[in-house]
């Protein structure tokens, strides 16, 4: 059967929620294991964060707006960094990255993944040490391998054979040696609960252990005098709530780490096996702790080691998503409610808020589930199974597919949605030429602005032709 056009969603027929969700004992509750820590319902039943009442933070900043738990974000990038006190905690960037947060990261001791020129912009505009800086990417520019080498980046992570050739190129006309480490593919791909060991070679990242371009690679990177291999880099996907991916990761990366060693006389110092840990959007969601995560993953490594007959190298791992996603909430004025006529006598209640795929692109990417919250008041009122949208003209336009909200929901109220800190703000849009909206973090009943709300007279800005 052909899908249809415009995703998933639009095959919805029936009015009821997923198996995973059930309809709450009162409306008004959160979940804590959706939100940060700080997050909780005052007297009134507003939402607080930080000590800041949402209500407040709207009246002074404007909605939509990205709530950034300060406190939250630093206690999960110091929960990795003492769990795996023998290994790099490297923050992944990707997620979300401002001036602020690097500045927070580097405080936390971590270091900093980075996968652009924009990005290494924004850590060197926050005075983070060179050296702390990962470089990924699988196409790096000329001018984005120069600043890295110029800036005396820690390590650079090659993904082609021509990236090998330019940064040798580049390392010359420099006189330096860029530290290198070769990303490969090992053959396994894991998301959520599952992982699959066959069938994901073809992919644009790395390159393969099996072919035998992975091993090919890491020659030419030995061979060059110009690059420094530092070991083998891995990423296996994203939400991932188990270490069931990374042991078959790591099997294939120290088999080939082994056999660098005999073929080539060189025992390489790092590995990496990257990040992609899970966190909890909804209550289907169960990811594990860093404390866990971290005994596992050393007991793998270990063991595969022993296995190969070599020493265990200085790992790193890249959480992201695990740090900053539940630090953050977004939260909406909601501007109109309508009540839907559906097929077989059903109906759907649409909340829709000021804000959607412009600053939250995942549930219609995706297909993500999300969870929220009526954040302005307390309701006495039954709940009903709703759908929260944006404002977009886009039928995908959906910021949450099912969730339970008070029966009297209406226009002016404000609505939350947790988990929001990973890929939202970092893959905001101005489509429709909506402004992206501020990211305010909020701490011991204060807010700041760490990154302002835009304005037409930004986007204006870039149109040559609007004078």
């Amino acid at each position: 059967m052909r899908a249809h056009e415009a995703g998933t969603l639009h095959a919805d027929i029936g009015h009821k929620a997923p198996p995973w969700l059930r309809a709450p004992r009162d409306v008004n509750d959160l979940v804590p294991a959706l939100w940060s820590h700080t997050a909780k319902k005052n007297g009134d039943g507003a939402l607080e964060v930080g000590g800041v009442d949402l209500r407040e933070l709207v009246a002074e900043h404007g909605s939509p707006a990205y709530v950034l738990d300060e406190d939250d974000f630093r206690s999960r990038a110091r929960a990795f960094k003492t769990a795996f006190k023998d290994i790099d905690v490297y923050y992944a960037g990707k997620a979300f990255l401002c001036t602020t947060v690097v500045r927070w990261v580097m405080e936390e001791g971590l270091n900093l993944d980075i996968c652009s020129g924009g990005e290494l912009a924004v850590a060197l505009r926050a005075g983070a040490d060179p050296k702390r800086l990962g470089f990924h990417g699988n196409n790096k520019s000329e001018q984005e391998l120069a600043r890295a080498l110029d800036a005396g980046v820690g390590r650079i992570i090659v993904d082609s054979l021509y990236e090998i050739d330019r940064l040798i190129a580049l390392a010359a006309e420099r006189g330096v040696v860029a530290p290198v480490m070769v990303r490969v593919t090992a053959g396994v791909e894991a998301h959520t609960h599952e992982y699959i060991a066959t069938a994901h070679e073809d992919q644009k990242f790395g390159f393969s252990i099996t072919s035998g371009a992975a091993f090919e690679a890491v020659a030419k990177v030995n061979e060059a005098t110009e690059l420094e291999l530092l070991g083998l880099h891995s990423h296996i996907g994203s939400q991932i709530f188990d270490t069931s991916g990374f042991e078959l990761a790591a099997k294939r990366l120290i088999a080939l780490h082994a056999r660098v060693s005999d073929e080539l006389g060189v025992d390489m110092p790092e590995l990496d096996l990257g990040g992609g840990f899970g966190i909890a959007y909804t209550t289907q969601d169960d990811p594990a702790d860093p404390a866990q995560l971290a005994t596992e993953m050393t007991k793998i490594i270990e063991h595969e080691c022993r296995a190969y007959e070599v020493e265990v190298p200085r790992v790193s791992i890249e959480p992201g998503r695990a740090i900053v996603g539940p630090a953050v909430c977004t939260v909406y004025s909601v501007g109109t409610v309508k009540e839907v006529a559906l097929d077989a006598g059903a109906s759907r209640t649409y909340v829709s808020v000021d804000g959607g795929m412009s600053d939250n692109i995942r549930t219609a990417l995706y297909d993500a589930d999300y969870s929220c919250t009526l954040a302005n008041r307390y309701s006495g009122t039954t709940p009903t199974l709703a759908r929260v949208v944006g404002k977009h003209c886009e039928s995908g336009d959906i910021v949450v597919k099912d969730e339970f909200l008070p029966s009297d929901v209406v226009p002016g109220d404000l609505v939350a949605v947790p988990g929001t800190g990973a890929y939202c703000r970092s893959m905001a849009s101005n489509y429709n030429h909506v402004p992206r909206p501020p990211v305010i973090a909020v701490k011991d009943g204060q807010t700041r602005v760490v990154v302002r709300r835009e304005t037409e007279d930004d986007l204006l800005l870039l149109d040559m032709g609007a004078e």
